[in-house]
């Protein structure tokens, strides 16, 4: 039993860091392509 709870608790932080890094990197590609085009991100 507490294994699984152990496991429970823990996987939060890696889902939270799995759409953190989603969230920078769809960032980056837009940042990357307004670069590229020459226009303002804002």
């Amino acid at each position: 039993m507490t294994a699984l709870l152990t496991a429970y608790v823990l996987m939060w932080p890696v889902l939270v860091l799995g759409v953190l890094i989603a969230i920078a990197w769809g960032f980056y590609k837009d940042a990357a392509e307004a670069k590229r085009e020459g226009r303002q991100i804002i």
